[in-house]
């Protein structure tokens, strides 16, 4: 009988052993798929750190040290080939001072793009051609696409849009936080001041067909994103954006709005922000010292290191003190599955907010991506599928933006 038991035992070990072994090779088969992809994030907010004293891109960070998300080391752990790189203005007066001090803001941040790009030719390049992701990629280089958040810099100019296209710009989205000049936002707590586009918003859809850059509905109402679909001659992109279906959030869209994006041939790319995700507990004393040390920063380009280093373990002291409760993995994947479900595969797509806010437990940076495919696939998702979500989508909405620009010099 103990025979029998210590037999069965190490029958039971040996299969719990090939178990392992075939579990680790399945994840090592994932990963090696994975990196055989062109990986892209269609929105990377880092530029914003490009200016800030004592960042490195070249160098390993890690997001408990200094809260950043990307950087070269983790971006070839995780399999990223690179994305829309984020010219960001948080939304000012609209006024013609405000518009002034925020274009300032975007060409500072859009130089400091093309520096990256300049001072490490070997591990960068700029893509301003759909055909430029899979060539630079396959030289083991960077992908960098710009796109803008937030048009408020081009204030009521919009031949400036024309100037960021000739710096790269590809992408750009109307609005963020707030109402401003070109039309509604998500989640203006005044509500809504033109039903969707204004006047002026109308005609940079127009300027935007003409130049051939994507129009990005994430942030805008929805009344706006359905007139960009109206009006728009190429299709939309949400960059990072959720279901309302998930969690009813205002950043969100409901499943409706989400096939009139499918069936216009837009594409939706998963956000990756915690308060987007789901409804996160409310604490207020972390708010206070959080409203307190933002008081505190002032331009943070204009600081030195040793200032910067004591910014953030200010913030350190506030997370010790006032843990953060975030989203998990788990509640990212039900809104990429719901996406999946509702748009397939062909209109999906990633766009985690890394750098501006994005992260959730078990990916709290861009070296766990590898994670989404292997969780995609084993949902059945097809390889062919996980190309396409991960690169080929956006790539397909570049390539008809650009089409139709040059179809109007025909």
């Amino acid at each position: 009988m103990k025979k029998h038991i210590k037999t069965t035992l190490c029958a039971l070990a040996v299969a719990a052993s090939c178990s392992a072994v075939s579990a680790v090779s399945a994840s090592t088969a994932d990963d090696t798929f994975h990196d055989s992809l062109v990986v892209m994030d269609t929105h990377l907010d880092t530029p914003a750190l490009l200016v800030q004293p004592g960042f490195d891109i070249m160098h390993a960070h890690t997001f408990d040290d200094d809260f950043s998300q990307v950087d070269v080391p983790r971006m070839n752990e995780g399999g990223l080939d690179g994305g829309f790189w984020v010219i960001y203005t948080p939304q000012g007066p609209v006024t013609p001072e405000g518009f002034i001090a925020a274009r300032d803001t975007a060409l500072m941040r859009v130089m400091a793009i093309h520096k990256m790009v300049a001072a490490h030719p070997e591990t960068f390049a700029l893509a301003t051609e759909p055909e430029d992701a899979k060539a630079i990629a396959a030289q083991g280089k960077k992908i960098v696409y710009i796109s803008m958040e937030n048009a408020y810099p081009l204030g009521e100019d919009l031949s400036l849009l024309e100037t960021f296209y000739k710096m790269g710009l590809r992408m750009v989205g109307p609005v963020h936080f707030k109402n401003n000049q070109f039309g509604d936002s998500s989640t203006d707590p005044d509500g809504q001041q033109y039903d969707g586009l204004s006047p002026l918003g109308e005609q940079l859809v127009k300027k935007a067909n003409e130049l051939g850059i994507i129009l990005d509905g994430s942030h805008a109402h929805d009344a706006l994103l359905e007139d960009m679909i109206e009006l728009s001659k190429t299709p939309v992109i949400l960059s990072h954006s959720g279901t309302k279906t998930i969690y009813d959030h205002p950043r969100n869209v409901d499943d409706s709005l989400l096939k009139k994006l499918v069936d216009s041939g837009g594409v939706i790319h998963v956000n990756a922000y915690g308060s987007y995700l789901k409804e996160l507990p409310s604490d207020p004393e972390r708010r206070k010292a959080y409203g307190v040390l933002y008081q505190q920063m002032g331009n943070i380009a204009s600081m030195t290191p040793a200032e910067v280093a004591a910014l953030k373990a200010q913030r350190k002291k506030i997370d010790l003190e006032h843990p953060a409760v975030r989203a998990t993995f788990e509640d990212y994947m039900a809104h990429f599955l719901h996406i999946l479900k509702v748009a397939g595969p062909k209109h999906t797509g990633v766009g985690a907010d890394w750098d501006g806010g994005g992260g959730v437990e078990r990916m709290m940076d861009v070296a766990a991506l590898p994670l989404v495919t292997e969780r995609l696939l084993a949902e059945g998702y097809t390889k062919q599928d996980l190309a396409d979500i991960w690169g080929n989508n956006v790539l397909r909405l570049l390539q008809q933006a650009e089409d139709y620009a040059e179809s109007l010099k025909q």
